[in-house]
């Protein structure tokens, strides 16, 4: 029996637009307003102090409370221009709603992150709403931005802001790094990161050049010859093989590229098995794994090296899977990619514990059938791109406090800065204070 089954077209046109859909519904005005009032609006909010980007967080909420919604948009988007997506994408449930005093006494928190996707995005959808900031003087600098993802969005915008004028260098066709191409469908439905993309650039002062890859188009030391300086928001290019031998197969794919076709396609014309296994416990590995099951795959599982603990996708990200069909096994690592006749059958796990401190095979081993299998272990920076000159720590860009890298008038922030904790919100709040730190050096006046 042949049990190879990769194909697209498993789902009819209404099991599509359904499944891949917004998977959480933003709230309506009413539930907005009961949702703010449950705010206590502290004084010196613990909550305000888990946003990494600061967002005064019980000050928009009032002003939700009080039908202000431009108002609340402002008071977010002033600490974190990319507010919306972050609203949608972020791990809330262990930021800033992790620290929401109403968790003392009881089991909810007060929805911060659905009241922050409600003044966003209730800002966006009203077409005659008067621009929240304006730039300042011109400076008559020109900073160029290599990587057009959250960290360089966030640079670019606070740049422009303070009068400069920003050419935004990208590889892709469209602006927006992993919230363009990385994240689920379900999860930015409705295009909504080219519009929070296309109210960034309406500031005005930002040059979008696409298609245009550091160490092919441009170069680090061409961009100092035109510019005044450059921010660096690279992101992590390259993708973690599995560490045994990976033959090219149909269905035997990196999950970030499985991620970006979905994003760029109609879900119907992208390719799926009937059993997947996706390689790796992170978030990427749950958006690869639910979404192989709403294409109808009928059988998903993802396996993880370790146990359920070290897992860096969230619990909430967990539990989604798991309500999503989604079969999670630990404690096994890949030995063997197994197929025949060029097809694709399966993989051959060996299954793990912790020994002395270290992970160590059990001597058992098992096998799953699979005619697609996603890696998802992780992204790595890719250097040559920018040159030997940047120095590294950790495989990543080395940067003092204020962003500034081993190569004058350079700068870098986001997933390729050592550091970070390879969050959204976390990259957005680099291309800020990178922005101030570049608007300091330019100017002599620091501005926050």
């Amino acid at each position: 029996m042949d049990l190879a089954d990769l194909k697209s077209g498993r789902l009819g046109a209404a099991d599509y637009a359904q499944n891949f859909a917004d998977g959480h519904p933003p709230l309506n005005r009413t539930q907005a307003l009961i949702e703010a009032e449950r705010c206590y609006y502290c004084y010196d909010a613990p909550c305000q102090t888990a946003c990494p980007t600061g967002i005064d967080i019980p000050s928009f909420i009032q002003r939700v409370a009080q039908d202000n919604v431009r108002g609340a948009a402002e008071a977010i988007l002033t600490a974190n221009p990319l507010g919306g997506m972050c609203a949608r994408v972020c791990p809330t449930e262990v930021l800033c709603e992790q620290a929401c005093v109403r968790n003392t006494n009881e089991s909810k928190p007060v929805e911060i992150g659905l009241l922050q996707r409600f003044a966003v995005e209730g800002h966006f959808a009203n077409p005659g709403a008067k621009p929240l900031f304006e730039r300042a003087a011109l400076t008559g600098k020109r900073i160029a931005v290599v990587g057009a993802g959250p960290a360089g969005l966030a640079a670019a915008h606070g740049l422009a802001r303070r009068g400069h004028d920003v050419t935004l260098f990208d590889a892709n066709a469209k602006l927006g790094g992993l919230n363009e191409y990385g994240l689920a469908t379900y999860k930015v439905a409705g295009g909504f990161a080219q519009k929070e993309v296309d109210w960034l650039l309406s500031i005005g002062g930002i040059s979008p050049k696409l298609d245009c890859r550091l160490g092919r188009d441009i170069t680090l030391d061409g961009l100092l010859a035109e510019y005044d300086a450059v921010f660096l928001g690279l992101g992590l290019a390259g993708v973690n093989a599995l560490g045994i031998a990976e033959p090219e197969l149909p269905g035997l794919r990196d999950a970030v590229d499985f991620i970006a076709e979905l994003r760029q396609s109609a879900p119907e014309i992208v390719a799926v098995g009937r059993r997947v296994v996706v390689i790796g416990g992170g978030m990427t590995a749950v958006d690869a794994a639910v979404q192989s099951r709403l294409l109808g795959a009928e059988q998903v599982t993802m396996v993880y090296r370790r146990g359920p603990e070290g897992l860096s996708a969230s619990e909430y990200e967990q539990h989604w899977a798991q309500t999503h069909g989604v079969t999670l096994r630990c404690w096994a690592r890949p030995l063997s990619v197994e197929a025949a006749g060029g097809v694709l059958r399966g993989m051959r796990f060996a299954a793990t514990k912790l020994e002395g401190g270290k992970l160590v095979d059990t001597g058992e081993q098992f096998f799953l059938e699979a005619d697609m299998v996603l890696r998802a272990i992780g992204q790595t920076y890719e250097a040559a791109p920018a040159g030997a000159a940047i120095e590294l720590q950790g495989g990543r860009i080395k940067t003092d406090a204020q962003f500034r890298t081993s190569v004058a008038r350079v700068w870098a922030g986001g997933d390729c800065r050592h550091g970070g904790r390879d969050l959204t919100v976390e990259a957005v709040e680099h291309g800020k204070r990178a922005a101030e730190s570049i608007h300091a050096e330019l100017t002599g006046v620091a501005h926050g």
